[in-house]
């Protein structure tokens, strides 16, 4: 079952191992980055979407333990994140969304002096084990060079490296994919999905398409509320014979129809094009549309409640666009 305002306590996997319930963070400008966020979670990779500001990096360095959250609870494997962050840091690796390197250091170099920071201090051990990430991340024949010098998806290919050193069991990634040309992305998504069949994998972005190629399910999250947790399959549904399109001028402006729910603007083609949500088709100028995960997720935007949201739907989605 897909949930619309508010997050699932159930799991869409019999083993469930990170659970969340309702998980609260306010920081000192009394902004409010997580409100009552629930969520359990099994093996796999986990999509979880929103724009830019939605709570996604606040998340993300609460599950790390790089932050404390004020209210509500987090457990991994029965371990409580809040009481017993350090048990936990021996299970977790985290990509953030950018990591500096010493100037000069080699990956195998850097390799070393993190797998000793995370506790792997057989010499033999560690060895092996930064072998075997060099290999599985195809970056042994550059061992000895300097990261400062690797092209971006040499670099992200680094920083799984360092999360997955000490064999974690919950790999967070965040905006991995975000600068990286297409080859890259392609050789980063397979990296992930091989790594996630044995582990619980979270995937934060606001890039649809990394979503689309790699969850089996995702989370939607806006103003530090998830507003969706499902399938792709899920979130699409309420959208088939209710999505309509329309072709615009150059220059002209447009706004939805009474009654409908505008979703974005979208560029097809070289032409400008107004999507938009209602039961029945708003005018003759209007045509069906086939929805996909990207009309799903501005539709799971629509939802936010107008007393949490800071701006209009329309002008949130119009900002909201240009991320996607």
């Amino acid at each position: 079952m897909h949930h619309l305002i508010g997050g699932s306590t159930e799991s869409h996997s019999a083993d469930v191992r990170l659970s969340l319930h309702q998980v609260c963070k306010t920081y000192g400008s009394g902004s409010k980055a997580l409100q009552g966020l629930s969520l359990s979670l099994g093996n796999g990779i986990y999509g979880l979407l929103g724009p830019n500001g939605a709570g996604k990096s606040s998340l993300m360095r609460s599950l790390a333990t790089l932050q404390q959250i004020d209210s509500g609870s987090m457990r991994f494997d029965g371990i409580d994140l809040q009481r017993q962050p350090q048990r936990l840091r021996n299970q977790i690796g985290y990509l953030p969304q950018s990591f500096g390197v010493y100037p000069g250091a080699s990956a195998l170099e850097l390799l070393q002096y993190l797998a000793i920071l995370k506790g792997v201090l057989d010499r033999t051990q560690r060895r092996e084990q930064i072998d075997l990430l060099l290999h599985r991340t195809h970056l042994y024949a550059d061992r000895r060079r300097a990261v400062s010098e690797f092209s971006g998806g040499m670099r992200q290919r680094f920083g799984i490296a360092q999360a997955l050193l000490g064999s974690p069991q919950l790999l967070i990634v965040d905006e991995p994919t975000a600068g990286l040309d297409p080859q890259e992305r392609n050789s980063f998504h397979q990296l992930l999905c091989g790594l996630a069949e044995q582990r619980v994998v979270i995937l934060s972005t606001h890039i649809v398409e990394d979503v689309r190629h790699l969850c089996p399910r995702l989370g939607v999250l806006q103003r530090g509320q998830l507003l969706f947790d499902g399938t792709p399959a899920e979130l699409i549904e309420p959208l088939r014979g209710r999505l309509w399109a329309r072709a615009l001028a150059a220059g002209e402006a447009a706004s939805a129809p009474e009654d409908s729910v505008l979703l974005s603007f979208r560029m097809l083609g070289g032409q400008r094009q107004l999507r938009v949500f209602c039961p029945d088709q708003p005018s003759m100028a209007f045509h069906p549309a086939a929805p996909d995960l990207e009309d799903g997720y501005f539709h799971a935007l629509s939802q936010m409640p107008a007393s949490s949201a800071e701006a209009t739907p329309s002008e949130a989605r119009s900002r909201d666009i240009c991320h996607v």
